[in-house]
Order: structure tokens, then C-alpha cells, then sequence
């Protein structure tokens, strides 16, 4: 995911996260948009311990012995025992409560520990200024109509970000939803640097 972020950012959860789309199932039932903001260094904490974790037990197993990409998936989903199950149906209910209670894609803001990859991946492509997936404005075009801040999935204020002259935001996760809201076309995708 951090590769992929180095050239696409957090396209992933605008298009393939399976959490992304819980998400937008439980939207059709309450549509409520999420506060963000100050809130989202909540995932960082989940993100540090998690990712600490995996170093620690890997230099504990004395590093790589082998690689294997299909683990314990050769008989397909993963979850092979009833505390699998467990686990597996807590973490939805988390997804589908805080979708609820919270507002949009707020397991996105507070709770995703895969999202900081692409976050800093995304924060890397942007100072390193080469050619990938963002978003381009031309806020001579904008009629301030706000139905780019209407239907964005992370309810971020994209108006404001169009005024500025800049779709850079480490929460966006380039859905196109503004793209395609917006009827002047004053957002549009672009692959330069």
C-alpha cells in the first residue's frame, strides 16, 4: 500500500478498500458527516504500537527465512478457527458502529491502521514533486455551488481546499466524488508532478 501511494496516494480507498465500501452501505442508512479534523491522529495511535510490533517480532524470528504471499489462504478466506471468527466480526462491528455513531468513513479517520502507509506515502510523492495521480483545480471556474463539499465521502471542506488553488489533503482519498459533482468541472484527475 505504501508503494502504491508513492505513485497513486490513497486512491486504494477511494476505489478498492472493502472497509471503504461497508462504509458507503452504512451511509445509505445515515448520512452523516464526519468531524475529522483534530481527531485524526487517533489512528496513529493504533498505527505506531501495530507497526513496532511487527518489527519487534520480526527481528525476534531473526529476519526473512522465507516468503510466503498465500499464507494460510490456500484453502481460501483466512479465517480458519471460531477466535478467527471472533476477531473477524468485532472489527466489522467497530467499521459498521462508528459509521453510525461518528458519521462517513469515520473508521477512515479515527480507526484505519493501514491508511497512515498511504498518508505518508501521499505526503512523500507531494515534496518530492514527480509524476502521480492527484487532483488538479481551476478555481477561476468555481461558483462556490459547495456541491464538492456535499458529496465528498470524508467530509472534507473541498470548496475551501478549491479556493485555495489546492486539492492537497492527506484525509482525500481521490474517489472523484467532487470530480464528478462538480457541474463547472473545476476538479479534475491529472498525472503531472
Amino acid at each position: 500500500m505504501f508503494l502504491v501511494s508513492l505513485f497513486l496516494g490513497r486512491a486504494f480507498c477511494g476505489w478498492v478498500c472493502p472497509t471503504g465500501g461497508l462504509q458507503e452501505c452504512c451511509t445509505l442508512a445515515v448520512d452523516k458527516k464526519t468531524k475529522g479534523g483534530k481527531l485524526n491522529w487517533i489512528k496513529y495511535i493504533i498505527w505506531i504500537p501495530w507497526v513496532s510490533m511487527i518489527i519487534l517480532m520480526f527481528k525476534t524470528a531473526g529476519g526473512f527465512k522465507r516468503i510466503d504471499f498465500f499464507y494460510q489462504t490456500d484453502h481460501g478466506v483466512s479465517v480458519t478457527s471460531p477466535q478467527a471468527y471472533i476477531i473477524f466480526y468485532a472489527v466489522i462491528l467497530l467499521i459498521v458502529v462508528l459509521a453510525f455513531t461518528a458519521g462517513r468513513r469515520s473508521f477512515c479517520h479515527y480507526g484505519c491502521w493501514m491508511s497512515p502507509f498511504m498518508i505518508i506515502g501521499t505526503k512523500l510523492k507531494d515534496v518530492l514533486k514527480y509524476p502521480s495521480l492527484h487532483l488538479n483545480v481551476d478555481k477561476s471556474k468555481c461558483i462556490s455551488c459547495k456541491s464538492c463539499t456535499k458529496k465528498c465521502p470524508m467530509s472534507l471542506e473541498v470548496m475551501d481546499m478549491v479556493h485555495k488553488g489546492t486539492m492537497m489533503n492527506s484525509e482525500c482519498i481521490l474517489c472523484g466524488e467532487c470530480v464528478d459533482a462538480c457541474p463547472k468541472s473545476v476538479i479534475n484527475y491529472t498525472i503531472t508532478k
